[in-house]
């Protein structure tokens, strides 16, 4: 089009916003933003994204091979290095007794940057017991990490302010505890921003991910490799069956569950509670991972050209998984949920293993892990181990 004395113009945005710049010569039109976060063409970047490297769409035929490639994949967009030949030195330092368990603290070096304190419960008698490596939720919450899940003998200060956040998300319950008189030993580690490793500021997480880019690494591949040792660290001890080894969580902690069984064969079952979706179902204006910040700790540059979220937890497949998702949950809209599901079933289905995939929406319920639903996973994770 041409402005009123004939020179060349094009469009900047839509509507009220739209802006007449003067052009030399041809014409194009340039992008505004959606929301104030996404540009006004993401949906033609959306398009493009096809996911080469999944299961069914990938040249690689044979389900193990797929794997040992997909995960690879993964791996590469880590930017961090394997960790495997760092020893792990545990300390541990005896807590009070819990009821039929006993309580640590164990320090350990997960990679070789620095050393972990987490919380560690083991049921009494003899042993061998199964195990679950339990993985907190971001919740924007930095002053406690594995205190959601473990009750803090420690600290009354993080006691009181773990109580609330179990209060608020899981009936009351402390799940490690739970676990533990279960028959269960139990392992939680803070990640890098919570309870020792923090607290982190909110607006912080940007600043600290970014960081991490300039230094060559990451901050979501710096959590992966930490859980995957932690996974192994668990399996490696001698209370432990080797065999009988889970992974789960809540919210980021579910992430960070069907993540780590891509990663380990050291997890044996996975319980993965409000985190699964589509990936372009979920980047649509409003969804609270455009506000970037803790998305940070989620996000593998460049591993959505390749591979959706459904599509890295099937190089789990076929070892049993469970999905649980609130119908009422504003993170992740019900067909982003659909499309996870439908592509995970496909994949134990190729592996006739239907039965080991448990997959479950809770239509009155939002964003929580409440007592029923802790009470349907630990009879499953009972029955699968």
């Amino acid at each position: 089009m041409t402005d009123a004395i004939g020179r060349r113009t094009f469009m900047v945005g839509t509507g009220a916003a739209a802006m007449t710049l003067a052009a030399g010569g041809g014409s194009a039109e340039a992008a505004g933003l959606v929301g104030g976060n996404l540009p006004d063409f993401h949906g033609a970047l959306k398009a493009e994204l096809n996911f080469p490297a999944a299961w069914g769409s990938s040249p690689v035929r044979d389900f193990r091979a797929w794997r040992r490639t997909a995960r690879a994949k993964v791996e590469e967009h880590l930017l961090v290095d394997r960790q495997d030949g760092t020893p792990y030195e545990p300390e541990f330092t005896p807590g009070p007794e819990g009821e039929g368990y006993t309580r640590e603290l164990v320090t350990l070096s997960l990679t070789r940057y620095e050393r972990v304190r987490g919380a560690l419960l083991t049921p009494q008698g003899p042993g061998p017991f199964p195990a679950v490596l339990l993985l907190h939720d971001h919740g924007a919450k930095f002053d406690i990490g594995k205190e959601k899940l473990v009750r803090p003998w420690y600290d009354e200060t993080r006691l009181a302010s773990a109580q609330v956040w179990a209060d608020k998300y899981f009936s009351g319950r402390f799940v490690g505890d739970e676990l533990a008189r279960r028959g269960y030993v139990v392992l939680c580690l803070d990640a890098l921003g919570w309870g020792d490793r923090g607290p982190l500021v909110y607006d912080q997480q940007q600043a600290l991910a970014s960081n991490f880019y300039n230094l060559g690494s990451s901050l979501a591949g710096l959590m992966a490799r930490e859980d995957a040792r932690a996974a192994g660290f668990l399996a490696g001890l001698e209370r432990v069956d080797t065999r009988r080894v889970a992974a789960l969580g809540f919210s980021m902690g579910a992430y960070r569950a069907w993540q780590t069984a891509a990663l380990t064969d050291a997890v044996c079952a996975t319980a993965a509670v409000c985190w699964m979706t589509g990936l372009k179902d979920m980047m649509v204006p409003g969804n609270n991972t455009l506000r970037g910040q803790s998305s940070y700790y989620m996000l593998h540059p460049g591993l959505s050209r390749f591979l959706d979220f459904p599509d890295v937890a099937s190089i789990a497949a076929p070892r049993p998984m469970l999905f649980f998702d609130g119908g009422l949950d504003p993170l992740f809209p019900a067909d982003g949920v659909q499309v996870a599901h439908d592509k995970l079933r496909a994949v134990w289905h190729s592996r006739h293993a239907e039965e080991r995939l448990h997959l479950k929406t809770w239509p009155e319920l939002g964003h929580v892990f409440v007592d029923r639903m802790q009470d349907e996973v630990f009879s499953w994770l009972d029955h699968v181990l």
